[in-house]
């Protein structure tokens, strides 16, 4: 794949033009349609990384589902993919810039856009995932570089550089955030002394609101918003924290400590009915229970255990379990736990640590070394109905999270896309 660059001013955002060859592996059927085919953001449209996906197979072939495509060449990083609009979009580190790449539904290229310097440091790679909305695409590097862009061109809308700008703080191994977008603002953690979170307007990158009061510097955490009993709120795990805040003002409205080794606070909260859960390294998983009185709002904690201590890769939420697995378990690093009492349920080996989503009834799990598995959620133990092994090559660890979206099972590593065909027609 042969490419041209041309730098903007400062050197922060570029325009990359492309010749691309055509994708590898065999060739690609007709492109989903597009309406059927929509993970605008990291862990989908609700960012509970349940996939509104069906008609898929219950078991793969020995050898696995057929590979349609391979998308090379797109710069080093952990970035997942989202979807939408007839378009694909990850990102990753090229020489010494990040990365947005838009592939076509055939894989191959139709944009690249750099944001901003790329992560270097110890773990160098892109690691947000882009956020889609209303034809328009934002992303926010590492260093704090969040960028609007045309998502049908890779045009330039707006940028702000959201650390500078606010006072934010860096972390040790770069800001992981993919950010959220609320109505017409889009919402970045700044972890700075005095503010932690804004919301910019989204079509012209002017500031809506400010949260104060946090006092702690970001996670590598990506939000979550719903709402509860009249009550709009935004929960992200910060570095030494879980916080809430009030999704049309910003105020802070409340803040629980939740300290990891490291500050190793990443995966998203995932939020159901009225209460909201959160799993890490070391300090395990809790439950807090959300209590609303008209726009005010306070947690207490139902259940904490070490029985799932996700460090990343996610829990996935199904039928009144949550599956996910541990950085260190002596019983396995997969783990089945009750939502309302936090009982283990089992665990087991599986395929070890790894990243997974949900559809049509069965878990997707990439684990670290990059087994793929098709795993039926069960309350009896691991069952793991289908596996095989991802291409070889490639540096660095699986971290990257499958996504299952229009028949299709997407996976990422290093610099890499590749597509897989799961449906279950003929």
């Amino acid at each position: 794949m042969r490419w041209a660059w041309f730098a903007s001013v400062g050197g922060l955002i570029g325009l990359l033009v492309v010749f691309a060859t055509p994708p590898t592996g065999r060739a690609a059927p007709a492109a989903d349609d597009p309406a059927a085919c929509a993970w605008p953001e990291f862990h989908g449209p609700r960012r509970d990384n349940l996939s509104p996906a069906s008609g898929l197979r219950k078991v793969w072939p020995e050898a696995g589902p057929p590979l349609l495509w391979t998308a090379d060449g797109l710069g080093h990083g952990y970035s997942t993919v989202a979807v939408a609009d007839g378009r694909i979009f990850t990102t990753g580190n090229v020489d010494q810039q990040t990365v947005i790449t838009a592939l076509a539904m055939d894989g191959s290229v139709a944009w690249r856009v750099a944001n901003g310097p790329a992560w270097l440091k110890p773990q160098p790679g892109a690691r947000s995932t882009p956020t889609l909305d209303a034809g328009r695409l934002y992303h926010m590097n590492s260093h704090g570089d969040l960028v609007c862009l045309d998502a049908g061109t890779g045009r330039r809308l707006w940028h702000a550089n959201v650390l500078q700008q606010f006072n934010g703080r860096n972390i040790e191994w770069g800001l992981a955030e993919s950010v959220l977008v609320d109505g017409d603002r889009v919402i970045a953690t700044t972890g700075g002394d005095d503010i932690g979170m804004v919301a910019l307007d989204k079509t012209t990158g002017k500031p809506v609101w400010t949260c104060r009061g946090a006092g702690d510097k970001p996670g590598y955490c990506s939000p979550v918003l719903f709402e509860y009993a009249g009550l709009r709120q935004i929960v992200t795990l910060m570095a030494k924290s879980v916080v809430g805040v009030h999704a049309d003002t910003g105020r802070l409205l409340w803040q629980v400590p939740h300290e990891t080794p490291f500050d190793e606070n990443i995966g998203t909260p995932l939020y159901h009915d009225g209460g909201v859960f959160v799993s890490t390294r070391t300090t395990g998983s809790r439950l807090l229970r959300l209590k609303v009185s008209g726009q005010d709002c306070s947690v207490a904690e139902v259940w904490s255990t070490t029985a799932l201590e996700n460090q990343h890769g996610g829990v996935l939420l199904v039928d009144g379990r949550l599956y996910g697995t541990s950085l260190d378990a002596s019983n396995g690093p997969w783990a089945c736990i009750e939502w309302a009492t936090g009982k283990r349920v089992w665990s087991d080996k599986g395929i070890g640590r790894a990243s997974a989503t949900w559809a049509d009834g069965r878990l997707y799990a990439l684990s670290h070394t990059g087994t793929v598995a098709l795993i039926e959620p069960s309350p009896v133990g691991f069952r793991a109905v289908s596996t095989f092994e991802m291409p070889k090559g490639g540096k660095g660890p699986h971290w990257a999270h499958p996504v299952v979206c229009g028949g299709r099972l997407y996976l990422r590593h290093g610099e890499t896309v590749f597509c897989y065909d799961v449906s279950a027609r003929p």
